[in-house]
């Protein structure tokens, strides 16, 4: 009699199994299933991570939010986070709010946060201050991506010296084999072949991921791990950002991270194969943040 109680219960619970509809799926590059502890273990083991997402995806916001406090459970004190989403020219602002100086409101005022900032952003500020981890604000401010996109990284040559120290060191090396760059001649003209208007997009594109790259370099000190926060494009392909560190420090431990978006969640589709050393997978029809 006992047997046939438990079965109905038994039966209930393998049709929830099979019912179940996940948020997400973890993939290593080959495509191979990865598990969150898995990753988090490798993770924990490299120099830097960069961490990319889709902006408005919030899979990717939550698990960020996880990541960073487990890595600085393991990291005991060696955790740094680096953020796309601040230009270098708050930084004192960033700083100032992390150590309590600024309240909410007057950070919010003078910091220039995304839009998205309350819910996707902010809860990772907070969880730097209540665990006294530096946070560095990485990206160039956008008024100059904007000035090379439409005249070139030449514009920035006569830049003075105060503002200087809010980018990467000029000249600035720019790649246009990389996939990332490739991709965006293909998309706005051929910049390999003369296409001015496209190679100042690229050179824009370039000026972030090496200022991301510089600031990264910048406030890492030896022995702690930097999680970066930034959009895939920015280090997919393990170009971008990754380019830029690696030719500055080619023994430096990377790990990457990307956001992508599928129908399906059972197998990693072929355009994301290799794309980062881990692949987030989340359904097409999650819900955005924006």
């Amino acid at each position: 009699m006992r047997r046939l109680f438990f079965l109905p219960i038994l039966l209930s619970l393998l049709s929830f199994r099979t019912d179940d509809r996940p948020a997400y799926r973890l993939y290593n590059a080959a495509g191979k299933t990865a598990s969150y502890d898995k990753m988090l273990k490798e993770l924990a083991e490299a120099d830097v991570v960069l961490f990319g997402e889709q902006h408005n995806d919030p899979i990717a916001h939550w698990l960020q939010l996880q990541v960073a406090r487990d890595l600085a459970q393991r990291k005991a004190g060696q955790l740094v986070l680096g953020l796309e989403m601040f230009e270098r020219d708050v930084q004192p602002f960033v700083e100032q709010y992390n150590t309590g100086e600024l309240d909410d409101k007057a950070f919010e005022e003078q910091s220039r946060p995304w839009p998205n900032y309350a819910t996707d952003y902010k809860p990772l500020l907070q969880l730097a201050r209540q665990n006294k981890l530096r946070v560095v604000g990485t990206n160039v401010p956008r008024r100059y991506a904007s000035q090379v996109a439409k005249g070139s990284l030449a514009s920035l040559e006569n830049l003075p010296p105060n503002e200087r120290e809010w980018l990467a060191p000029l000249p600035i090396t720019v790649d246009y084999t990389l996939p990332g760059y490739a991709n965006m001649a293909k998309m706005f003209g051929d910049a390999a072949h003369g296409g001015a208007g496209a190679q100042n997009i690229i050179q824009a594109q370039a000026l972030k991921d090496a200022t991301m790259a510089h600031f990264i370099l910048k406030n890492r000190q030896p022995g702690q791990l930097l999680l970066h926060l930034n959009g895939s494009y920015h280090s997919d392909n393990h170009d971008g950002i990754n380019w830029y560190l690696q030719q500055a420090e080619p023994k430096l431990r990377i790990r990457t991270i990307s956001t992508v978006s599928q129908e399906q969640l059972k197998k990693l589709e072929k355009e994301h194969l290799r794309k980062a050393d881990f692949v987030l997978v989340v359904p097409t029809d999650m819900t955005k943040t924006y």
